[in-house]
Order: structure tokens, then C-alpha cells, then sequence
């Protein structure tokens, strides 16, 4: 049987220890009755429920969703890029922990994604090694870091390391820009700002040679790549005029776009047709954003048809992302 991977579903644990002297903005768990909530700063960040971390809840609405892996990451705000380099050590430490318990219960449905505190450069290299001995198949990072783009080479041992140890790289939208000109509405970040922010990550990436500098880094790029498949005819056309505008790029921008990975969560088949038009359909995986309100339904199904290509294509994709060999 083929299965279905959905390559972009989020964990949060259902308890973080409150460890006393931490950051103010370490997160908390609150229950409540038929709910929770992510409690960043001693104010709500986000509403959830126990489908964030119970792998019953999960697995009934995979059922529900025809999927039959999900690959796990953390909640991107828990990320915590601004933290402290030990206070982020710490929850990268419990947050690991925590998916990496979902994935040894249910080996046959879940794959997981890890963090490690990459405002501390050093330190994140070290921890690199950490996320692989626990099983997890890579480690999830914002669309910056704390303001420092992804092309800055300060980065590059990083991306040394994630490549050494056969890891692959989940890039997630995180604090975007752009909020302000659309009136400061908290709530257009996921709706309207994150795909620009992505655009903006990967355009960083792809202008700083990082990609040519490590050829054997396998990217996946959340969402779609976000607004970058609507933005390479123009960095081609740059590319085309000549110096100095050429010299933004190693080789044609359409090239090293095809060096990523892409999730499918545009909720849109032409949009999705497009990209897979400019990339290639050998690029895109299967993902939903479950279990957060803005997921995607049924993923799997929706790809397909929208590709017009049978689930062992894109389940091939994901393994070949994944290291995961042969289904």
C-alpha cells in the first residue's frame, strides 16, 4: 500500500515545566475544560486542544483525512529565536523530547522534526547531534532569526552540520513583516503575511549561494514556497538584464529554486499547478498545517487532484526528502 505523508503538521506538548528564572515569555500550558491554551507572556497566544500532542486524537482524524504518516515539527512560536541562548536550549530540550516520545509510540504514523537554539550558533551545531540520536529526521527554523536573515553566513555551520548528519531543513514563516502596513491585525500574519515572509527567506538563501555552498541540504520550504513561485519570473528577468543585477545570483534564479522543496498547503489547484509548473512536480510533498485552524483538509486527496498524479508520486517525494527509502 502507498501511503500518504502529510509533511507539515505542528506538536505542542501538553505540559512545559515552568522552570523558575527563565525568560518571561517561556510558554505555559493552560487546561481548561475541552480546551487549552499557549501561554506566552502570561497572555493567550493561541487556542488549542489536546489533538496538539495525543496521538489518538491524531490518528482518528488521519483516518478522517486519509493520511497515513504525519511528519511532527513544533509549533513555530515555540521556536523561541529571541530567548536566551539557555532558556532556548532548555525548551528545544523538552519540546524534542516530547516528539520524539510521539514517534517511538507510533513508529508506523509519525516522523519527527526537531529545534535547537539557533541564536547561539555554536551551541546549535553541538545540539545538531542530539535531535538525530533522539530519531528525528531534521529541525524546523523560522523565516529568520530574530532579524538575521538566512543567507547571513554566520549560518553556515549550521547548514554544515544539518547536511553532515543527513538532516533535512523545515524553513516556517515566524514574527513576518508587514503587519503594519495591513492595519496590525495579529490575525492576517498566518493569512497573508507568511507567504511573503517565506518568499523573502528563501530569496536570502538563494542569493547568498547557501544552497551551492551545500549542495546535499535538503530545504523544504512550508506553504508553498509562499509568494516565491509568483516572484521567479522577475528575479529571471534580473537575472537576464546583465550586471549588476546578474551578479544577485550564481546561476538562473528558476535553477536554484528547483533545489528545494515545496508542502502543498495553498489551498488552491491552479495555484498549486503553477508551482508545480515552475519547480517541478518531483518537488512538492503532501502537508495540511494540522492540527491549527488554518489546515488544510483531506491533503493528500487535494494534491493529487490537483496535479493530476497518483499518491505514489508524491509519497515518493516525501521518502526521498526524508531519507526514508523505499515504502
Amino acid at each position: 500500500m502507498v501511503e500518504a505523508i502529510d509533511t507539515h503538521t505542528h506538536f505542542v506538548p501538553r505540559h512545559i515545566p515552568a522552570e523558575p528564572g527563565r525568560n518571561p515569555l517561556w510558554p505555559s500550558i493552560e487546561l481548561r475544560d475541552a480546551s487549552a491554551a499557549v501561554m506566552v507572556g502570561g497572555k493567550v497566544f493561541r487556542l488549542i486542544d489536546s489533538r496538539s500532542w495525543d496521538a489518538r486524537c491524531r490518528l482518528d482524524d488521519m483516518t478522517l483525512d486519509d493520511v497515513d504518516v504525519q511528519v511532527v515539527s513544533p509549533m513555530p512560536e515555540l521556536l523561541s529565536h529571541w530567548f536566551p541562548p539557555n532558556d532556548a536550549d532548555a525548551l528545544c530540550r523538552h519540546v524534542n523530547e516530547g516528539i520524539a516520545a510521539l514517534c517511538a509510540d507510533h513508529p508506523r504514523h509519525f516522523i519527527g522534526i526537531g529545534m535547537v537554539p539557533m541564536q547561539d550558533i555554536a551551541l546549535a551545531v553541538r545540539r545538531i547531534d542530539s535531535v538525530k540520536s533522539l530519531g528525528l529526521r531534521g529541525i524546523e527554523i523560522g523565516t529568520h532569526i530574530n532579524g538575521m536573515a538566512l543567507g547571513d553566513a554566520r549560518l553556515n555551520d549550521v547548514y554544515a552540520a544539518v547536511e553532515h548528519a543527513g538532516l533535512i531543513l523545515m524553513i516556517h514563516p515566524l514574527h513576518p513583516l508587514g503587519l503594519d502596513r495591513m492595519g496590525g491585525r495579529p490575525e492576517l500574519a498566518a493569512v497573508a503575511a507568511f507567504p511573503l515572509e517565506t518568499a523573502f527567506a528563501a530569496v536570502s538563501l538563494m542569493t547568498h549561494g547557501v544552497l551551492e555552498r551545500f549542495p546535499n541540504l535538503r530545504i523544504l520550504l512550508s506553504h508553498g514556497g509562499g509568494a516565491l513561485s509568483w516572484l521567479l519570473p522577475r528575479l529571471r528577468h534580473a537575472y537576464g538584464v546583465g550586471p549588476p543585477l546578474q551578479s544577485l545570483f550564481t546561476r538562473d534564479p528558476a535553477e536554484i529554486a528547483r533545489s528545494f522543496y515545496y508542502d502543498t498547503i495553498l489551498y488552491d489547484g491552479p495555484a498549486l499547478q503553477y508551482l508545480a509548473d515552475k519547480v517541478g512536480k518531483d518537488r512538492l510533498v503532501v502537508g495540511s498545517d494540522y492540527p491549527f485552524t488554518i489546515k488544510l483538509d483531506k491533503p493528500a486527496q487535494f494534491a493529487e487532484q490537483a496535479l493530476s498524479v497518483g499518491r505514489e508520486t508524491l509519497s515518493a517525494n516525501a521518502r526521498l526528502l526524508f531519507g526514508l527509502g523505499q515504502g
